[in-house]
């Protein structure tokens, strides 16, 4: 985002409380979902001084009086109105950190990727360590990992250390991994693995929790640093029209950015917030989820835990070797009786649980676990499993159970379509981001992008998630066709169903009498547009609780 926009931003967060007081907004052509989870039609809405809806304006209805029933009137020029798209899987602070660092995800190529990383280095001279993400050897063709080698060539004595798109793997130069004492004599840790040379010498890349050798050395984030990036992370969202976004894998610093983003009366963008495991959990809310904070920005809703890695690294737990690489089944990281047993000491305390799985065996396995706890936890639990990408379709009917809610994200399966097939061989791609086949199995879907390893776009996700193509429009017909999902479907998954992943739905996600008036005007109505119409929609304007934090058009002058 150019400094020009992000001051625009700014000027109308710095306008957006308190919100107007008993305003009107119609001549809209308005969709929501119900609250019997059909779409509903509106031509305009009313919300309070407090950013509550009041009241849906239908055809027809009889128009509310000036100055008697509202104070304010704002005209909704014709636009498409819809409530604000939810982001059911993101990581906040790692997106507004990556918007700040080298970015590698569009590099096509290894050559084109060390050219930016020279120029980078060469930019920021004043930097201790040169920091980044994005890079996919599957993108690049490359065939194998990149190697600490090629960075050296580039870098010179200054470490490097470069996150894989998924976050999965890390690419360290000769520094780097010097500067963590990464040497031959280093083991694997139990769920990683460290690439090697002939030698037994780390190459360059580090694999899952093997990512921490390198990792833990890196210079901390300063508070200050966590503020920028929060505030950037707010403005990339409002500028795709998501005002709500689940936060998987808060730390105690990333809560600690968030309040004093509420204290300072500069967060808007509502935030469901899922710890980054137990201990984090434990220090942010102590005995139990936190309540809703700063008019229903910010909760603690529970914890994320980590079963297992990515299917592009190899990562993913499957139930058989890898089609491309016999020798590995993944890295799951934790056992199955590990999984219960932090599972089963968050349910104690009321914490929901996310359970990261994206392999077929490391879905089995959270399934299971939620099966063994189910009959000790009772209540509204929605035990949630993210990614849910490569399931057994012998396992699709056990999603159903239990109220499991299927946190998935449409744009995984158009970036990583080719890749998938390589590393699953035909045999198992009937399970592979299998969305409709695990909605028809009693599953509640949500979707969301995963930034910044996606970008956090929804309507990509909307148009991959009814079509199975990518913006290519490749492949004809859609990937695995038959898992495509219909529009109602889509629009819940990316609002109302997204609310109620999140224990929100009381609050927003919808627009209706007693909710936020958290709402979007767009040029595309998803519901009638085409694929590559609605990849293509511009945001206009953004409302949080009846304030607007996001236009277009730059704020009028004073």
């Amino acid at each position: 985002m150019n400094r020009t926009r992000l001051g625009i931003a700014s000027l109308l967060l710095a306008s957006s409380s308190p919100a107007l007081a008993d305003t009107l907004i119609d001549n809209v052509r308005g969709t929501t979902i119900g609250a019997n989870g059909e779409v509903e039609t509106f031509t305009g809405l009313m919300f309070d001084n407090a950013g509550t809806i009041i009241r849906l304006i239908r055809a027809g209805d009889k128009k509310p009086k000036p100055r008697k029933e509202y104070q304010y009137h704002v005209d909704g020029k014709g636009r498409v109105m819809l409530p604000g798209m939810i982001d059911a899987h993101a990581h906040v602070m790692g997106m507004g950190l990556a918007a700040l660092s080298l970015d590698l995800s569009e590099t096509t190529s290894l050559a084109q990727a060390l050219e930016k990383i020279r120029s980078f280095t060469a930019e920021n001279p004043k930097r201790p360590w040169i920091i980044g993400r994005g890079w996919n050897q599957e993108t690049w063709q490359l065939g194998r990992f990149p190697t600490a080698a090629e960075l050296d060539a580039v870098t010179g004595n200054r470490p490097v250390w470069l996150e894989r798109v998924d976050g999965h793997a890390g690419w360290a130069n000769t520094a780097a991994l010097k500067a963590a004492g990464v040497t031959a004599a280093v083991k694997d840790p139990a769920g990683g693995k460290v690439e090697r040379n002939a030698d037994g010498s780390p190459q360059g890349v580090l694999v899952d929790s093997a990512m921490e050798l390198v990792s833990a050395s890196l210079p901390t984030p300063r508070a200050e640093d966590r503020d920028f990036a929060f505030a950037t992370a707010q403005q990339i969202l409002f500028k795709r029209g998501v005002t709500a976004v689940a936060d998987m894998g808060t730390s105690i610093e990333d809560w600690q950015a968030f309040r004093r983003a509420g204290d300072a009366n500069k967060l808007y963008v509502r935030v469901m917030a899922y710890a980054a495991g137990n201990e984090q959990m434990t220090l942010i809310g102590g005995p139990g989820p936190s309540p809703w904070l700063y008019a229903d920005r910010l909760r603690l809703n529970g914890v994320k835990l980590y079963l297992d890695g990515a299917l592009g690294s190899r990562g993913a737990w499957l139930k058989a070797p890898y089609a491309d690489a016999p020798a590995t089944s993944g890295l799951p990281q934790l056992t199955e009786t590990q999984l219960g047993n932090l599972m089963s000491r968050s349910a104690m305390d009321n914490f929901q649980i996310a359970i990261h799985a994206i392999g077929d065996k490391g879905n089995a396995a959270a399934i299971g676990a939620i099966e063994d706890l189910a009959d000790t936890y009772k209540g509204d639990r929605r035990w949630r499993i993210e990614h849910a990408q490569i399931v057994d379709p012998k396992d699709f009917a056990r999603f159903g159970k239990h109220g499991v809610i299927a946190s998935m994200q449409p744009v995984h399966q158009t970036s990583d379509r080719t890749m998938a097939e390589a590393r699953l061989g035909p045999d198992r791609l009937a399970g592979a981001y299998p969305w409709k086949s695990l909605q028809a199995a009693g599953a509640k879907l949500a979707f969301g992008s995963d930034a910044p390893v996606e970008q956090a776009d929804p309507w990509a996700g909307f148009a991959a998630a009814i079509t199975r193509q990518g913006p290519d429009g490749q492949p004809a017909g859609g990937w695995q066709p038959q898992e495509r999902v219909d529009r109602v479907t889509a629009f819940a998954a990316y609002t109302s169903n997204a609310a109620y992943a999140g224990f929100a739905e009381k609050r927003f996600g919808r627009l209706g009498p007693g909710l936020r008036a958290d709402f979007i005007l767009v040029d595309t109505d998803p519901m009638t547009a085409s694929p590559e119409q609605i990849r293509a929609t511009k945001v206009l304007e953004t409302w949080v609780g009846g304030g607007l934090v996001w236009s277009v058009e730059p704020p009028a002058s004073p």
